[in-house]
């Protein structure tokens, strides 16, 4: 309730007290809310089944909701922002991992691995969608062969086949990406064009629950995201 309706701690609790009974012997105090909800252990790691195509995409939210009249006229300094990891199911709209970090973590190697372990740990994920931002490195081709999940990673334009580097998968993606009609039937074979599914499932989080967290704590800015993506994949559904 809180989430939905933007609500501070303090008018949550006088929402709770309107709405509630006479039989309810005590209704929490705000601090206690606040304890309560930072508190909770929010896994967003979905069972899906086998063979589900997953998306990964990232994007940012700010620390603040301090508008740029404010930094211009007082001359405050930026508080930067959150990065959000997330990989969605392109059929069933879900998110079966999340990850957040701050704003210096790159898409490349260090998020792929963990986005993807955590969404097999109950599902087999099949194939993977992504940008040409992980394509920075070998290694995330290098894992998803490993790991028997087939890459959906678009690569630079200007890759080349390299005998040196040893990663016959990520050799393979950029000989069927070199030419305008073998990208294009490329991105048919691996259905590339569902990876807007990250993009649906960040502008619905934006929409609904705004560009920034109310909370001042790393640790309770990740619990309110967690929380605002939990209820994310409801609306989307």
């Amino acid at each position: 309730m809180r989430a939905y309706f933007h609500l501070p701690y303090r008018q949550t609790e006088g929402v709770v007290i309107s709405h509630a009974s006479t039989k309810v012997p005590g209704i929490p105090h705000y601090s206690t809310i606040s304890r309560r909800i930072n508190k909770l252990e929010i896994k967003i790691n979905e069972k899906l089944g086998n063979d589900i195509v997953i998306a990964l995409d990232s994007t940012g939210i700010k620390v603040a909701n301090r508008g740029e009249w404010m930094q211009h006229k007082w001359h405050v300094r930026k508080k930067g922002y959150l990065k959000i990891h997330v990989a969605v199911d392109i059929k069933k709209k879900r998110i079966p991992s999340l990850k957040i970090t701050s704003e210096e973590v790159h898409d490349d190697g260090k998020m792929l691995n963990k986005l993807v372990d955590n969404a097999a740990e109950n599902n087999r994920v099949k194939c993977v969608l992504a940008d040409g931002m992980y394509d920075s490195n070998n290694r995330n081709f290098r894992y998803l062969s490993k790991s028997h999940i087939k890459p959906g990673i678009k690569t630079r334009s200007n890759s080349k086949v390299k005998t040196t580097t040893n990663c016959h998968a990520r050799n393979m993606s950029v000989v069927r990406q070199q030419q305008q009609t073998n990208l294009k039937r490329w991105k048919h074979s691996v259905s590339y064009g569902h990876r807007w599914m990250t993009e649906t499932v960040f502008s619905s989080m934006k929409r609904m629950f705004g560009e920034h967290v109310s909370a001042r704590k790393f640790p309770n800015m990740v619990k309110e995201i967690f929380i605002k993506a939990f209820c994310t994949t409801d609306l989307i559904r």
